[in-house]
């Protein structure tokens, strides 16, 4: 049966208007993306059967060309919408996260990251630079590879810092692996970095790791 003979309730675009895209199914909202089916399936049958391949929602966005292309009703051209989603997705939480103060949106700040670092897959550093009333002045990915304390160079940092005319910041990295928990070496390296921008009077409010579920805070753990 297509899904044009469905109940009006039970259709994913018509169950989005009139309850929100939340009450949908990861197979209903990728059914909306996909808008047509294949030829004996559905567009919602075609996206359980995706989701089912790649084992999750997170397993398909995070899918390289080339894996994404070899799967049923799928190729280049989904590809690259895909990827123009998710950009949009990110581009509009940076612009939630530069309008207040980081302190007062805690949880836009975790989006953020999330949207930023939770699809690389090798660990990347970066920064969040933050005027004087910790607004967000800009992100820059500073390192990428393995990042321990002699592969993240404070006087980077610092140098970065200093460009941005920021006065604090926080400091994120992923770890591809989805644990959060820090490592002996992401400790002395926090270490180090706070006690360089305490030189130039620039505050590090937190180091935030990002890996499944919510990103890890190092402040609120008590190691800073």
């Amino acid at each position: 049966m297509s899904i044009r003979d469905w109940p009006a309730a039970e259709r994913p675009r018509e169950k989005l208007l009139q309850l929100g895209s939340a009450s949908l199914s990861d197979a209903e909202l990728l059914a909306i993306f996909l808008r047509t089916g294949v030829c004996g399936k559905s567009a919602v049958d075609l996206a359980r059967h995706l989701l089912h391949q790649f084992g999750c929602l997170r397993g398909l966005l995070d899918a390289d060309l080339r894996t994404f292309s070899m799967q049923l009703g799928l190729g280049p051209a989904k590809f690259a919408q895909l990827q123009a989603v998710l950009e949009m997705g990110r581009r509009h939480l940076a612009q939630d996260l530069r309008r207040e103060s980081v302190l007062e949106s805690p949880l836009v700040v975790r989006d953020y990251l999330k949207a930023v670092l939770r699809h690389e897959p090798h660990e990347v550093f970066g920064c969040l630079f933050l005027d004087s009333r910790h607004r967000v002045l800009a992100y820059e990915a500073l390192f990428r590879g393995s990042i321990d304390s002699a592969s993240v160079y404070p006087r980077q940092v610092v140098k970065r810092a200093l460009a941005h005319n920021a006065a604090a910041l926080i400091l994120c990295h992923n770890h591809p692996s989805g644990d959060t928990e820090p490592s002996q070496a992401d400790r002395v390296l926090t270490g180090r970095l706070q006690q360089a921008l305490e030189l130039i009077d620039v505050r590090v409010l937190d180091h935030f790791i990002v890996g499944d579920g919510e990103p890890l805070s190092m402040v609120e753990y008590g190691w800073m």
